[in-house]
Parts: C-alpha cells; sequence; structure tokens
C-alpha cells in the first residue's frame, strides 16, 4: 500500500510518531532539489524537527539561478546551502522532500530516514528506494509538497511564523501554476490557512522577481527567431545559454502572447540541447515532447508543460541543431497511449524509452516549474 492510499489521520499519527522518537544527539541533513515548492517545504519541516535534534540543515544539489527563486531565498532568509558530498559524513540522518531518490544522480547512495513528496512514484519496476526510511510520505494527488507539510504544521498545532507561511504559499502557487495547472480541495484549503499567516508585501516581492536585467538580450533573440509551428505553435531557438532557467524564463513569457496555443524554447548548455514546453493545455504537451524526443534522450512532463534533454553529439553534423529540433516539433506523431512495457509519462513521471530500445538507460526528467 502507498502511502497515497493511506488515510490523513493515519498519515499525521506516523509523523507525530516518528517526531516523537528523534534523539537530540540527531544531526540531520535535508536534501533538496531546490525550487520554491522543495524550499519551502524544507523549511517547513527544519522547524518540526529543530527543537527535538542537534541541528538541521537544508543543503541544494542544484544551483539557483532563477530571480524568483533568489528572491525567495533573499526575502524569505532560507537557510539554504549547496551540499558538499564530502561532508556527509558529519550527519547522522538525511531527509529530502519534494522529490525522490532517483531524481537526482546526487541522492543516490545516500540511505534517507525521511522522504516527503507528492510526486508520482516510479513506474519503471525499479527500486524506489534501497532501504525503507522511518517516515514515507508521497502523496501524488496532491499539488505541492508544501501542502503535505502545511497539513503537519494543523496537525501538530503549530503556527507557521510570516516568513514560512508566506515560503509554503508560494510553494502551493508555484506547482499548481495558481491552480490553473493542478492542485485539488486540500490545496486550497492549505493555502487558504497560509493566507491568514502570511506577509502579503514579501509574497508580491517574490512573485515580481521575474527576471534579470542581463537576461533582456535573449527576449531579443526569441522575437528574431521566432518561427510558427504546426498548429498556433511557435519556436524558438537561442543556441548557447548558461542555464537552462533560461529557457524557462522565455518559454513563461510567450504564455503570455494571445492565441499562441503552444511555445517550445530551446537553447544549447554545455553539451546538452534543451528544450522547454509551454502549452494552453489544448493538447498535451508531455507528450508532444515525448514524441519529438524520446528516442534521442530523456523527454516528457504534463498536460501544459513538457521538458527534452538530449546530447549535442545526437545532432548529425551537417545540421544545425536549431534546424534539427525544428524539424522534428514539425514533423514527428505522438506515440501511442501507454502500455504497461512503454509508457508516455504521465504528469511528473519519468520518461521512458521505446520498448525497442531496451538497454537504454532510463532517468528521470524533473520538469521545471
Amino acid at each position: 500500500m502507498t502511502t497515497a492510499m493511506l488515510p490523513n489521520a493515519e498519515l499525521v499519527a506516523r509523523m507525530k510518531e516518528w517526531r516523537q522518537n528523534l534523539d537530540k544527539d540527531d544531526r540531520w541533513c535535508i536534501l533538496i532539489n531546490a525550487d520554491p515548492d522543495a524550499l519551502a517545504s524544507a523549511m517547513a519541516l527544519r522547524r518540526i524537527i529543530l527543537p527535538r535534534v542537534h541541528n538541521a540543515d537544508i543543503a541544494r544539489v542544484n544551483e539557483v539561478t532563477r530571480p524568483d527563486n533568489l528572491a525567495m531565498i533573499r526575502y524569505l532568509r532560507i537557510p539554504v546551502r549547496a551540499w558538499q558530498p564530502e561532508k556527509a559524513e558529519q550527519y547522522t540522518h538525511f531527509a529530502m522532500v519534494d522529490s525522490q531518490p532517483h531524481h537526482h544522480k546526487a541522492f543516490q547512495g545516500i540511505a534517507f530516514d525521511c522522504i516527503i513528496d507528492h510526486h508520482p512514484l516510479p513506474t519503471n519496476g525499479g527500486c524506489f528506494v534501497p532501504s525503507a526510511p522511518a517516515l514515507c510520505d508521497i502523496r501524488p494527488g496532491l499539488g505541492a509538497t508544501s501542502t503535505i507539510m502545511t497539513r503537519y504544521f494543523q496537525a501538530l498545532r503549530m503556527r507557521p511564523s510570516p516568513r514560512l507561511a508566506t515560503a509554503l504559499l508560494y510553494g502551493i502557487r508555484t506547482d499548481t501554476a495558481a491552480f490553473e495547472r493542478s492542485g485539488d480541495e486540500d490545496d486550497f484549503r492549505a493555502y487558504q490557512w497560509l493566507s491568514r499567516h502570511a506577509d502579503n508585501s514579501l509574497l508580491r516581492r517574490i512573485i515580481r522577481s521575474e527576471y534579470l536585467r542581463e537576461w533582456l538580450p535573449l527576449f531579443s533573440r526569441a522575437f528574431r527567431n521566432l518561427t510558427n509551428c504546426r498548429s498556433n505553435g511557435a519556436f524558438a531557438w537561442l543556441n548557447e545559454v548558461t542555464s537552462a532557467d533560461l529557457l524557462v524564463a522565455v518559454a513563461d513569457f510567450f504564455t503570455r502572447v494571445h492565441d499562441l496555443k503552444w511555445i517550445a524554447v530551446g537553447g544549447i548548455v554545455g553539451k546538452t540541447v534543451i528544450v522547454i514546453f509551454r502549452g494552453d493545455g489544448g493538447r498535451d504537451i508531455g507528450r508532444l515532447a515525448d514524441a519529438c524526443f524520446y528516442d534521442v534522450g530523456q523527454a516528457g512532463g504534463h498536460r501544459n508543460l513538457g521538458r527534452a534533454e538530449f546530447p549535442l553529439e545526437a545532432v548529425p553534423e551537417d545540421v544545425r541543431p536549431g534546424d534539427f529540433v525544428l524539424k522534428r516539433l514539425e514533423t514527428r506523431k505522438l506515440r501511442p497511449q501507454s502500455t504497461p512495457n512503454d509508457a508516455t509519462p504521465a504528469q511528473g513521471q519519468p520518461a521512458a524509452k521505446a520498448k525497442t530500445d531496451k538497454n537504454a538507460k532510463q532517468k528521470h526528467l524533473i520538469t521545471e516549474k
């Protein structure tokens, strides 16, 4: 039985019992792949366990470059640091929020004692985690892990500080796209409860921190290179960029253009070609990403957003990467709907290779938020 099938009361009882058994000599590290939901959830878990343990640090396995995420860390004073594997021995316990061990290579080889997440469990038959954590709460039906953490605060009769309430509120807002993409009644109720405790002025400052000044030339490049694609879609090629976050920012901007049903923004980060997809929900954009690039790399996503990554060496030598991406966007057909052995990724699930490519190594693609 997965935790998603358990009633909330039993999940809360498990959390209370787990918290009761924490030891004052414990030194915890909460590992995250930093985005607003992960940052807020880590901040909340730290608040829950800190009175009962020696210390609890928050460490990120990725670089934080998006301006709204940087603003969130700055304005809410989130004590997050870069993960240093060589210092793992200084901790006695590890926790993970808003992720699962197969989501990032940096999580491999670490024995987690606590996993709290809202993403689906792996469906490729692989092992979820080498050893069962003492607390494992995974609820794919929810729109955000911040909702789970909010429910814990309510059950424990703990009142979040204005900064923590603002962080959890923003975590729910981003992962549900302000309830346009996902979210259910639990997410909405948690959002309402947090609204009574949050600092709205701080929230507005974070939300408005969308772009960095040095990003502006990229928008000019995207406008010049914008190409119509399929039915009411468009593609923009930005060539070499320093981070996939830049592609995400440009793609998100184009979602505000009237009558543009979907957009794909591509570029090269290091030696990897990355394509960010956004759509209005009229077509399954995650399936489109999968159809175009599943055979050369990782691809998939949600109905409204998706992502594809593949090595630059997959592009033929006599073809420009931007032309390679555009041709696939214009000509590839959707794969058949999922079967047990050859599945198109569902929302938030890892992309799978074609069944004929049995020797390919499957990896989880985390959709940008």
